[in-house]
């Protein structure tokens, strides 16, 4: 669990990272009597309670280990899913379009494992989620417990609910989707939303994207766009520099519009 400063002492129940001397990553959660197991031996818990992270650590079979407190980055690739999450390159992106911030009030369909609702909570939203799986809804709730600390669960509720049904809130800040048909919720967006609200989707297919935006030409909606983030690493060893032979290209497209009432 990430809470507070990251200089205190790990505690049972907190998230750590586990970097190996190859850069192999492990993300544990300590457990009193608990431990880490690899082909490389073990690692009693007890050797990282009660220390800070940067410490240096030896398994059983003289493998050698940093303990870190994982970032938003780190958990969101490695956090439990029943669900394709939606990735750090594009979870920030999101965030910045919808304006999410303290207090910001946010109908969010299609929370899968729980990643973009983990980074809007972080960032001070108050979320109502609405998800058709009950195994994806509980996951999101563990995995949103599991880095933000039970007080986030008093800002985020999920409902068992179908988004193209309609949505039930009233006067939200921001509307944001993650499903397959994003253009069977802008009627009900337009009514959920207060006006100066902000719609936010993630498509996967530019035909979804085509759709939405044919939805969206409505009068009601303002300033629609659509863009795709690509992250390209750079190799950069002594006087060697180049781009990285691999990137991570296409994931999605992101939409957005404002309601102008």
């Amino acid at each position: 669990m990430i809470h507070g400063s990251g200089a205190r002492p790990f505690e049972a129940g907190d998230k750590v990272l586990l970097v190996d001397s190859k850069s192999r990553r492990y993300m544990i959660t300590l457990a009193d009597g608990g431990e880490f197991h690899s082909h490389n031996g073990f690692v009693p818990h007890s050797d990282l309670l009660g220390h800070r992270e940067g410490l240096a650590l030896r398994s059983t079979r003289g493998a050698t280990y940093t303990a870190m407190r994982p970032t938003l980055e780190d958990f969101v690739l490695e956090m439990p899913r029943g669900a394709q999450v939606i990735y750090p390159k594009d979870l920030a992106p999101i965030c910045m379009l919808a304006d999410i911030g303290p207090g910001v009030r946010v109908l969010e369909s299609g929370v899968g494992s729980g990643a973009l609702s983990t980074t809007m909570l972080r960032w001070g939203a108050e979320i109502v989620g609405y998800e058709l799986r009950e195994d994806f809804a509980n996951r999101a709730r563990t995995n949103v417990r599991g880095f933000l600390g039970e007080e986030a669960l008093s800002r985020y509720r999920v409902e068992l609910r179908n988004c193209y049904d309609g949505i039930d809130e009233r006067d939200v800040d921001r509307v944001v989707l993650d499903l397959p048909e994003p253009w069977q919720v802008v009627p009900h967006a337009r009514t959920a939303l207060r006006p100066g609200g902000i719609l936010v989707a993630y498509c996967p297919s530019i035909t979804q994207v085509a759709q939405l935006r044919e939805a969206l030409a409505d009068k009601a909606w303002s300033a629609a766009r659509t863009l795709e983030v690509l992250h390209r690493g750079w190799y950069v060893e002594g006087a060697a520099v180049r781009p990285d032979h691999r990137m991570v290209a296409h994931t999605g497209f992101l939409t957005t519009a404002r309601l102008m009432g």
